[in-house]
């Protein structure tokens, strides 16, 4: 199913781009590559090796809540028959409010609105926005009515390397093409 609706979604890009090609006339196009641009920059490296290390630590946290769960529910397994049912009841809600706080805190750190995401948008939006000023720059310069993303799913079947804008994007950012 998944690759019959990559087919479906190539052909309707192909049909699009054909129309917006015969009808674009003297319109100007140009390509970048986003992968191989933010390859090319150190603060993006720099960013991902900041997050990788913050949630290497988030994760460690989260892994020490859910250990001591597991051991909260290892240690009841073992002596859940000494146990009266008061003290049953005792550990059975000690384990569920251990793996509760795990669940919350992998929620907090990697949730969809999580601390993850904020650090990242933090980081990564001022580089985002620097390169994408870069390409409105350029493509003003040039003339380029769109500037489309090679490196992107956005079903590019061939792009020419002439109309590839990524090392002028980044000598205009100021970093180096080799």
């Amino acid at each position: 199913m998944n690759t019959m609706l990559k087919q479906c979604r190539r052909a309707l890009l192909f049909i699009l781009f054909s129309f917006i090609f015969s009808t674009a006339g003297a319109q100007k196009f140009a390509l970048v590559d986003m992968e191989y641009m933010l390859k090319k920059i150190p603060a993006y490296e720099r960013a991902n090796e900041q997050l990788s290390q913050v949630s290497k630590k988030w994760q460690a946290e989260v892994d020490a809540l859910t250990t001591e769960a597991q051991t909260l529910y290892k240690n009841y397994q073992n002596e859940v028959v000494f146990l009266s049912a008061e003290q049953k009841k005792a550990r059975q809600d000690a384990i569920v409010e251990k793996e509760k706080q795990a669940a919350d805190l992998k929620r907090k750190y990697f949730g969809p609105d999580g601390e993850l995401f904020k650090k990242r948008t933090s980081l990564m939006s001022p580089i985002q926005e620097e390169i994408y000023n870069a390409i409105k720059d350029i493509a003003d310069q040039h003339g380029f009515q769109l500037v489309l993303d090679r490196a992107s799913d956005s079903g590019i079947l061939f792009g020419s390397p002439k109309i590839d804008i990524s090392n002028e994007v980044l000598q205009k950012l100021g970093y180096s093409t080799f």
